[in-house]
């Protein structure tokens, strides 16, 4: 399996996305996988109620990465979300990612921070919205 990276991840998530969730989510997330966000930690099934509750108000968006790092099963990125909702409303959040992946390629742990960049305040935490 190629290893999975966040491109491929949120494309299939949110920005062109495979139409069952759960076959998304399988092939770029580990059984076992995990999640901290600005400090708050879920699961996997938590993950994938957040990327459900995401697809019922993402209309579009592309994501443009900064930095990408692996060192075996490390890996890091700095990249920014473009995101307008089905409100018309467009935001922009840069984020800072640290995980690991498992040895089949997908994503183990992820840990990130983020900044919104532009947009509406109630926006701040659409990384960590279910």
């Amino acid at each position: 399996m190629t290893p999975t990276d966040i491109t491929r991840a949120l494309n299939d998530l949110l920005f062109d996305p495979v139409p069952d969730l759960a076959e998304a989510i399988d092939r770029h997330f580990s059984p076992d996988y995990r999640q901290r966000t600005n400090g708050v930690w879920s699961d996997r099934a938590g993950f994938a109620r957040h990327i459900a509750h995401l697809r019922t108000l993402v209309r579009s968006g592309h994501l443009e990465v900064h930095d990408e790092f692996r060192d075996g099963p490390r890996y890091a990125d700095r990249h920014t979300v473009t995101i307008t909702q089905h409100n018309g409303r467009t935001s922009q959040t840069e984020v800072y990612l640290f995980g690991e992946v498992a040895d089949d390629g997908r994503f183990r742990r992820i840990e990130e921070t983020t900044l919104l960049v532009s947009g509406h305040s109630d926006d701040r935490n659409l990384g960590s919205v279910s």
